[in-house]
């Protein structure tokens, strides 16, 4: 028998806030500079946005796909749960707004340095790299975001179903890991790119 955890204890808090407000006024200040850069047309605040979104994202889905995922594995589903009121509200957050970072700002720098022209270079990787983080930003926003809020709801029920919060936590760590795998590619080709 496990010993019993601060979670078996009733340590989880009694409602677990989705959306952890107290994050928005930062989201709200990065959206903002997204907009700035898009607006200003300068190429030093797009391209900052572009990679330190782009490398925040590209973090998260290896870290969680390859370091966090198989950690899940072996907890008990006590030890999963409080991981997980902790853990997803804050994902709920970050994604969003890395993805939206990077996907706004990395077509205007694709558009304001002419790479999507026919006659570019860059244009057939570019193309490339539009589908693969097109394929990631479904997976993160139509999948990643619809298992982690429906863990969440799951465990502000009076009576959570720990088989539901197992089963969307594993397709929530194991489509982070594939998208990681995705952001590999997306590594390479935008290397290309840049050495064009």
């Amino acid at each position: 028998m496990d010993a019993p955890t601060g979670a078996s204890q009733g340590h989880l808090p009694k409602r677990i806030q989705i959306v952890p407000l107290v994050s928005l006024p930062v989201v709200a200040l990065l959206v903002g500079f997204v907009i700035y850069a898009i607006a200003s047309d300068e190429l030093w605040p797009l391209m900052l946005s572009h990679v330190a979104g782009g490398a925040l994202w590209t973090s998260i889905d290896l870290f969680v796909g390859l370091a966090v995922g198989p950690i899940i594995g072996t907890m008990s589903p006590p030890a999963r749960a409080e991981f997980s009121a902790k853990f997803m509200p804050k994902m709920v957050i970050i994604m969003p707004t890395v993805v939206t970072m990077t996907l706004a700002t990395g077509l205007q720098i694709a558009m304001k340095m002419h790479n999507l022209n026919i006659g570019s270079g860059a244009r057939p990787w570019l193309i490339a790299s539009m589908i693969v983080v097109g394929i990631m930003a479904v997976v993160a926003l139509g999948v990643l975001e619809p298992a982690n809020i429906t863990v969440l709801w799951e465990m502000n029920k009076s009576q959570p179903d720990p088989e539901i919060i197992g089963r969307m936590m594993k397709r929530f760590v194991y489509t982070a890991g594939i998208t990681g795998i995705m952001q590999i590619a997306t590594l390479v080709i935008m290397t290309r790119v840049g050495t064009l």
